[in-house]
């Protein structure tokens, strides 16, 4: 897979894709993660609004890639000559694709839109997506990790909500992860999945860590992190949680929160959606506080025009108009935008009627304020590759964790140190 990055973006960063004899209207395709319904309705009600005032655009199809294997099914596609016109990219591959030269510049593109308001565009927001002063992808969504509850599971099993801990000061990663083990112990149910981790997405686990102060790299992607006292601490709580307590499900076991099969789960708010009317009672709360005190940690996905698309000044063209400041409000429901005028409770109220004011400005306004975001870094394929091999064997009840954190650091220390 990690070859295959670095090939095809290579490939796709070579001369432009705008060809001469591409006659008739363009059909321009789009590579996103999500199949949810609820998502593919309003993107296709914004390209069908789109449609109307451009005829030289036939079709816009948003094409749904499995998110466990997202970014190695869309370089697979890039290598085999059949790349989409926008790509939606995730943080952890934003360095190799914004260095590689395979996503067209949107500067001048987004400048020149009228009433696009660029400058409303949070510089923080954008510095992922940015090389040498030009920004190669929209940050369409800067998305703090919060916790979704089930309140009734909560209470079945005896215990206090995070709601009732956060007023009393006591919501901690060590309060969740035992309200969690006793709802599994007297219900059955699985107490707290961290969302799409499922023991590969390792990344994802930088939403527990990151309470210790724990990184994968230094700051500089100089250095492993995997070998500190900090990251230590952090996977040792967290073995002991899967292991001896029940907190989480184990390896090869899944429970889907949203089906009420677990009393928590970590996750963003664009799986709001999944929530159904009538079902279990729930809640929305920040990540608990770990050792080093409150914390926020940030999903950033990007939407690039591939530079090879036979229709990339279209396409470009489409996200300026999908990523205006009135779709920007329209979208904003699932995936938080960057825009500076938009990130208030109140305005982001108005298009997420499943959520009250106090959850999005305590979870996701106040989360983009200090988060961190979830862990990039150049060649983040390779490394993402080795990390996840590392970590296998902490995987099981017996493991040393110390020993397995410094077997981590061996097999990436020789990458980051390029």
């Amino acid at each position: 897979m990690a070859v295959a990055l670095t090939a095809a973006l290579a490939l796709a960063g070579c001369g432009g894709g705008e060809k001469a004899g591409s006659d008739g209207p363009a059909n321009l395709r789009m590579t996103i993660w999500s199949a949810n319904e609820a998502h593919l309705k309003l993107f296709n009600e914004i390209a069908d609004e789109y449609k109307k005032s451009h005829p030289d655009v036939g079709t816009i199809t948003f094409d749904p890639l499995p998110f466990d294997s997202y970014t190695t099914t869309l370089t697979t596609q890039i290598a085999g000559g059949n790349a989409p016109d926008l790509a939606w990219i995730f943080e952890n591959s934003a360095p190799d694709f914004v260095a590689s030269g395979a996503l067209r510049p949107l500067d001048d593109t987004l400048k020149s839109t009228a009433e696009y308001g660029y400058d409303d565009l949070s510089p923080a927001t954008r510095k992922l997506w940015q090389n040498d002063g030009k920004l190669y992808a929209y940050p369409f969504s800067t998305s703090p990790f919060g916790i979704f509850v089930n309140t009734d599971l909560l209470k079945k099993a005896g215990q206090k909500t995070p709601a009732e801990l956060i007023a009393a000061g006591q919501w901690t990663w060590d309060a969740a992860l035992a309200a969690a083990s006793a709802s599994q112990a007297k219900t059955g149910k699985a107490g707290l999945v961290i969302r799409d981790f499922d023991y590969k997405g390792w990344d994802n686990l930088s939403t527990f860590w990151t309470g210790w102060g724990a990184r994968a790299w230094s700051e500089d992607g100089k250095t492993c992190g995997f070998n500190a006292p900090e990251m230590a601490d952090a996977m040792t709580t967290l073995h002991k949680a899967i292991f001896t307590d029940k907190a989480l499900p184990g390896p090869g076991t899944t429970a889907d929160f949203f089906a009420g099969d677990a009393a928590m789960t970590v996750t963003q708010i664009s799986r709001a959606s999944l929530l159904k009317d009538g079902g279990f009672g729930w809640d929305l709360v920040p990540l608990p506080a770990g050792p080093k005190g409150n914390y926020a940690v940030i999903g950033q996905a990007g939407i690039g025009v591939l530079k090879k698309s036979p229709h990339a000044k279209a396409a470009a063209d489409f996200l300026a108009f999908l990523t205006n400041p009135t779709n920007s409000a329209k979208l904003a429901q699932f995936f938080p935008p960057p825009r500076q005028s938009l990130l208030t409770a109140e305005t982001l109220a108005k298009t997420n009627p499943k959520l009250k004011p106090e959850q999005l400005q305590k979870v996701v306004i106040d989360g983009i304020t200090s988060g961190v975001v979830k862990p990039s870094h150049a060649g983040q394929a390779e490394l993402s590759q080795q990390v996840r091999a590392g970590l296998d064997p902490l995987w099981q009840p017996n493991a040393d964790v110390k020993a397995v954190l410094d077997g981590v650091c061996a097999k990436i220390q020789p990458l980051l140190a390029k």
